[in-house]
């Protein structure tokens, strides 16, 4: 593909939601001019995430149209900016939720890019990764190593990296009881991450029948929340549901942490009691910065930690959304390119 001054001559074919809660449509635009740190990438796969659905859907009330979805991209770099020096054509890379940050702000020089004031997302004003092509910012994308496959990689990239940098960050190096609400497209990968750092695991899930599975995937222990034992020094909800969040603090040992990855729809109403009585921490957790990220890819080829996925053709993109709607997808779809 020949570049002209970065100027790609070419146009780039996707899917695309026109407005809120419509069905994805063909949607082609033009491919821009490389920044000098930007790469073209040929895109492979695309993990289908739940944060995809309510950008399309507007539930969080900021979506930008048309809204080319997908955020857990896995490419190969084809063209390359003038300033990009650390990826090389041919390269396989990954680009996650996180599509740019200043670099320039006191958050940013500490590393924390992912919660930087002025971060970017990769499919909110900025076209995604349900496409055959993707314009990416190097400095934000990833190299997938070799032990990790391409279909089960595109997850990680937004999954796994939201379980992966609370765990690190709370739990790496400490024998803690450790458990994880919710055996869904997060929990499941959060049982696999917390076994390999060496935690000792319960999965607490709604749904008794999911016992086996939940093991299967590294808990020690299964609870549902009315037969749940006051253990835990950590707790990751993984959940959109709405609990009732006393008993889940309950559930916490004095100096205990309880972290939310999943986003309830309607605010969480909290005693404050148990808090300042036992020194209980309330916390949330975004995605992984860039060395966390990088770390937690190389974690998830060498502990062979990986999601279970389903594969789609881009093509069949609405009847995968539906699938994911429906809350039968078990656990990650992928869309084939």
């Amino acid at each position: 593909m020949p570049i002209f001054g970065n100027v790609l001559p070419m146009k780039i074919h996707a899917f695309a939601a026109k407005n809120a809660k419509e069905p994805l449509a063909p949607f082609a635009y033009d491919a821009p001019q490389l920044d000098p740190y930007e790469v073209l990438l040929k895109v492979t796969h695309c993990g289908l995430c739940h944060s995809d659905i309510h950008l399309i859907d507007d539930d969080w009330k900021k979506s930008q149209y048309p809204l080319v979805p997908g955020h857990e991209v896995i490419g190969i770099v084809e063209e390359r900016g003038s300033q990009v020096n650390d990826l090389k054509i041919g390269d396989r890379v990954g680009v996650s939720w996180l599509l740019s940050a200043c670099l320039n702000c006191a958050v940013c020089e500490t590393d924390d890019t992912n919660i930087c004031p002025n971060k970017k997302t990769t499919c909110n004003g900025h076209f995604g990764g349900f496409a055959d092509f993707m314009v990416a910012d190097s400095r934000f994308a990833f190299p997938i190593p070799d032990g990790l496959d391409s279909a089960h990689a595109a997850p990680l990239l937004c999954a796994g990296a939201t379980v992966y940098a609370p765990l690190k960050r709370y739990c790496s190096g400490q024998t803690l009881s450790v458990a994880i609400i919710g055996i869904g497209g997060l929990g499941h990968l959060a049982l696999q991450f917390a076994k390999a750092l060496g935690c000792g695991v319960s999965a607490i899930s709604h749904s008794a029948n999911k016992e086996i599975e939940a093991k299967s995937f590294g808990a020690d222990h299964f609870f549902t929340l009315d037969n749940c034992p006051k253990q835990f020094d950590f707790i990751l909800s993984t959940v959109q549901a709405d609990l009732e969040w006393d008993k889940v603090i309950s559930l916490l040992k004095p100096n205990g942490t309880l972290c939310f990855v999943g986003r309830p729809l309607k605010p969480a109403t909290i005693d404050t009691g148990q808090l300042i009585s036992f020194q209980k921490t309330l916390t949330g957790s975004s995605t992984a910065n860039r060395p966390v990220m990088k770390e937690m890819l190389s974690f998830a080829a060498k502990h062979l930690v990986k999601p279970q996925i389903e594969l789609f053709p881009l093509k069949e993109v609405n009847k995968a959304i539906e699938r994911v709607k429906s809350n039968q997808a078990r656990y990650r779809i992928v869309l084939e390119v």
